[in-house]
């Protein structure tokens, strides 16, 4: 089965106890804590959720269980490179009690083979940008690199620049969801002369 190409990210996990049992059918709710967005899974037979399609952002998962305090694990930064891996141990007590854990992003990616980047604002303000072409920070994400195939050695030069192997031209533009390839070259097709 292909996958297909998103411009969302999404948050997959797993609910153990502190004994490190998977806790099965235990709700768990994804909230986007810029705009409030929320939604809601059921762990499997084997403890695991998954959310898919979720717009980019900063959210927090809350883990109910009958017989299990309700824990929440804060910052899980959702953004395309894949899905962000966000396990939670829950511990016995009563219902009532709540615990707010921090969430850590995990060094190695182990839930999927995507290799990407989100580049961030601040890094854009903070660095010089020759000619102002945005399309030059690009190299900035991992994989991306200049297509040698290309007329010139710097990437945006006729917009062509290889992400992860791919060919220049099979590059696929995106602003806000909505599709910018120029339909004669498959080059982007924002500000175009």
């Amino acid at each position: 089965m292909l996958a297909a190409q998103s411009f969302r990210g999404g948050i997959v996990g797993t609910v153990s106890d502190v004994s490190g049992a998977a806790v099965a059918y235990a709700q768990v709710t994804a909230t986007s804590t810029g705009t409030g967005l929320v939604r809601q899974a059921t762990t499997d037979g084997n403890g695991n959720y998954t959310f898919t399609e979720l717009p980019l952002g900063i959210y927090s998962v809350t883990v109910v269980k009958q017989g299990f305090r309700t824990e929440t694990a804060n910052n899980i930064q959702v953004a395309v490179e894949g899905p962000q891996r966000a396990n939670v141990t829950i511990t016995p007590g009563r219902v009532e009690e709540k615990v707010e854990v921090q969430a850590d992003v995990p060094l190695v990616e182990t839930s999927s083979n995507t290799l990407g980047g989100t580049i961030q604002a601040s890094q854009i303000e903070d660095l010089p940008v020759n000619g102002r072409d945005y399309m030059k920070m690009l190299t900035m994400v991992p994989g991306a690199n200049a297509d040698t195939g290309g007329a010139s050695d710097s990437p945006g030069s006729f917009g062509v620049f290889s992400v992860n192997g791919n060919r220049g031209r099979s590059n696929n533009f995106l602003l806000d969801g909505t599709d910018m390839n120029d339909g004669f070259r498959n080059d982007n097709a924002i500000n175009e002369g």
